[in-house]
Parts: structure tokens; C-alpha cells; sequence
């Protein structure tokens, strides 16, 4: 075997000689997979996000009402809606946020415009801005009750499925809007695919099983080693430092 062949079958179909500024291809065994099929999945006819309201719809002569801060509507796991339903694409929030109305445009208008409607359709997995907001005006001294609606929110929790894209297509169709999105997005999120959510599952169950060092965060916290219960938080005793 002569010195180029040497070269050739090293560098796995490309022979690249020393000292020459020129490439030979060669052919070689190929083994590619055949293509995914798609018939079994049926396109609805309207295939764009749905326009979603700034204010939500109050019923006729009725004040709309304030609320609390509720800092808890962000806190901890998603424990309903963590979940893709049709078993394709989707951005799911990695931590707790919220969303505003600007952030369902710039979600409605990225999806809608660089997805292929013909083979590809986008849902929501969130509600619309329905929590008030209050906010005094700049300046205003202090008292007075509470301030005037100022905007609505949705808020998020970790873990939570943001939106889906599925239809006739593959995730490196999809992958780059909707990593766009999930980067523009008040809080950390991730595009992901049904396996990925499949495959992350399983990793960290492997990793609890084959996990030999007793001393974890939960039974630290479970036993109070050290008097940890007097400086954590009451949220880590719930979920065990996961979600700060």
C-alpha cells in the first residue's frame, strides 16, 4: 500500500496529499438510512399560532379585576403541561418567567413567517396574557391604594411546554426558529424534540440509579445536616435545591 492510499483511507474518503494543494475524492461504503415517513400525520386547515389578546375579554359594564403578585405561579416544576403532545418539536421553558404580549407577537410572528405551512402546523401551549399587573405612575409619592392595571401576563414555570411545531417534516427543519425564539424569550428556554425530552429522562434516571454517594441534596436536607433548616429556604425543603 503506497503512501497516498495511506492517506486516503486515514482521512475517510478524502486524500489529502503533504505538500500538494489539491483534493481527490474517493469513493468508499455508504450506509445511509431511508427517509421518515409522515403519512400518518394529518395538517389541520388553519396551520399559523392564533392571535392572542392583549387584555383578555371582561363581560359587558364589569371592572376589570387586580391581583396579588403571585410569585408562586412561577415557582418550582411544571407538573401538568410538561408534556408534547404530538410527539414532535416544541420550546420548553427551562426556569420560571413570565410572558407578555410583546412576547406571543414575536412568538406568532417568527413561527408564522419561517415555517413551511404546506407540510408543517404551530399550536400554543400557554394561555394568553391573563394575569393583571399593577403600577403607579412615575413620581407619585407614596399611599393612595393600589395602582392602575398597567399590562397582563402569563406566567411560566420550569419545564413548561412554551409551543409546538409539528407536521411533515424533521427537527433540523425546525431547529432554527425555533431556537431563535427561545432566545428571545424573557427566561431560559430550549428548542427540543420528543426524543431529547425521552433520552434526557432516561439519562437522569441512570444517573439516580448509578449515583453512589449517599450524601445527596434530599437527604441532606430530609436529616438537617448541619442545621441546614435554619438558613434554607422553605421552598428547597419542598424541592430539594432544584429550583431556585
Amino acid at each position: 500500500m503506497t503512501q497516498i492510499s495511506v492517506l486516503a483511507f486515514q482521512f475517510r474518503g478524502l486524500l489529502v496529499p503533504k505538500n500538494l494543494g489539491w483534493t481527490v475524492q474517493v469513493a468508499g461504503m455508504k450506509n445511509f438510512l431511508p427517509p421518515p415517513t409522515f403519512d400518518h400525520i394529518i395538517l389541520p386547515e388553519k396551520r399559523r399560532l392564533n392571535f392572542c389578546d392583549k387584555v383578555p375579554p371582561l363581560p359587558v359594564h364589569t371592572k376589570a379585576p387586580k391581583s396579588f403578585k403571585r410569585i408562586e405561579l412561577m415557582r418550582g416544576p411544571e407538573l401538568i403541561h410538561n408534556e408534547l403532545i404530538h410527539k414532535q418539536y416544541g420550546i420548553v421553558a427551562l426556569c420560571g418567567g413570565r410572558l407578555r404580549f410583546g412576547h406571543f407577537e414575536m412568538m406568532r410572528m417568527t413561527v408564522g413567517r419561517k415555517m413551511d405551512q404546506k407540510n408543517m402546523f404551530a399550536i400554543w401551549r400557554v394561555d394568553p396574557p391573563w394575569q393583571p399587573l399593577t403600577r403607579k405612575g412615575q413620581g407619585k409619592r407614596m399611599g393612595g391604594g393600589k395602582g392602575s392595571i398597567d399590562h397582563y401576563v402569563t406566567p411560566v414555570k420550569a419545564g413548561r411546554v412554551i409551543l409546538e411545531v409539528c407536521g411533515k417534516c424533521e427537527f433540523k427543519e425546525t431547529l432554527h426558529f425555533l431556537r431563535e425564539v427561545a432566545e428571545k424569550l424573557p427566561f431560559r428556554a430550549k428548542a427540543v424534540s420528543y426524543e431529547m425530552m425521552e433520552a434526557e429522562k432516561a439519562e437522569n434516571e441512570q444517573l439516580a440509579e448509578a449515583n453512589m454517594n449517599p450524601y445527596t441534596a434530599e437527604y441532606l436536607i430530609k436529616n438537617n445536616i448541619g442545621g441546614c433548616h435554619q438558613w434554607i429556604s422553605p421552598y428547597d425543603k419542598k424541592w430539594f435545591l432544584k429550583y431556585v
